[in-house]
């Protein structure tokens, strides 16, 4: 039966570290049945604490080694414009936590250049959108996510899309240069929304009190260029995995304990 992406999904658990387990759990489960037939799978990371710990929890599970890591793609929503070594690259973070320790071949970890490649922040985007256009199935331009993990600021941001700033509605190229970022460091690089919202499946991962009031709006249907967590969706499924300190404006009727 078809799944509408458009109904949000709440999933609860009791702390980050649990929440974690959860997520890499269906992460993997995931791509195990996406890659079991010889199936490309392409997936979109996040940082942040709680993109990190998913894929920490991840690479302690068994099935790591069972998976043809040839068959799967590894890109980021956002990446900050900083050296490769730089504690702030979301792409560094990954690597750490997972992606190191996979048999996988280099050119299937799409990181975005940093400065000491020689391209500006301008010409990096472009490269970013012309590598998407690479893998290309649709017409689009990019590929489609099997899985795009998103993390969701205080203020509704997703990936490097801020509330009221001008990228958050653009929609004519995959990849955009953020400058002047009201979160440090101010030069990043961010897909834009019609390529995250082309994913088989967008899963926003948030935790804390701090985070309750972004996931209410994103719910109650809030304007997108103001809260932009509220235009995330995937075209089968969106849900938000969450502890129970983000959840404490939900109301228990659109919590799904099943999924």
């Amino acid at each position: 039966m078809a799944v509408d992406g458009s109904v949000k999904t709440v999933v609860v658990e009791s702390t980050p570290a649990a929440l974690a387990t959860r997520v890499a759990d269906r992460f993997l489960t995931r791509v195990v049945a996406r890659t079991r037939n010889g199936r490309i799978a392409h997936i979109c990371l996040t940082g942040g604490s709680m993109g990190g710990a998913v894929l920490a929890a991840a690479a302690e599970d068994e099935r790591i080694q069972t998976i043809d890591w040839s068959l799967v793609h590894f890109w980021w929503g956002d990446e900050r414009f900083v050296e490769r070594d730089d504690p702030d690259r979301n792409s560094l973070q990954s690597r750490r936590a997972l992606l190191d320790g996979l048999s996988i071949p280099a050119e299937n970890i799409h990181e975005t250049a940093a400065p000491s490649d020689g391209l500006s922040l301008d010409d990096a985007a472009a490269a970013y959108a012309a590598e998407l256009a690479r893998f290309s199935k649709s017409g689009e331009g990019w590929p489609s996510f099997a899985v795009c993990f998103l993390g969701v600021g205080p203020d509704g941001h997703i990936a490097s899309l801020f509330p009221d700033r001008p990228e958050v509605t653009v929609t004519d190229v995959a990849a955009l240069p953020v400058r002047d970022s009201p979160k440090p460091p101010p030069e990043r690089i961010t897909l834009t929304r019609p390529v995250l919202n082309s994913s088989k499946r967008v899963w926003m991962v948030l935790t804390g009190s701090d985070k309750a009031s972004a996931l209410g709006l994103a719910l109650a249907g809030a304007s997108y260029a103001t809260v932009p967590v509220a235009g995330a969706k995937g075209r089968r499924r969106t849900v938000f995995f969450v502890d129970e300190a983000a959840a404490s404006e939900v109301s228990p009727d659109l919590i799904d304990r099943d999924y």
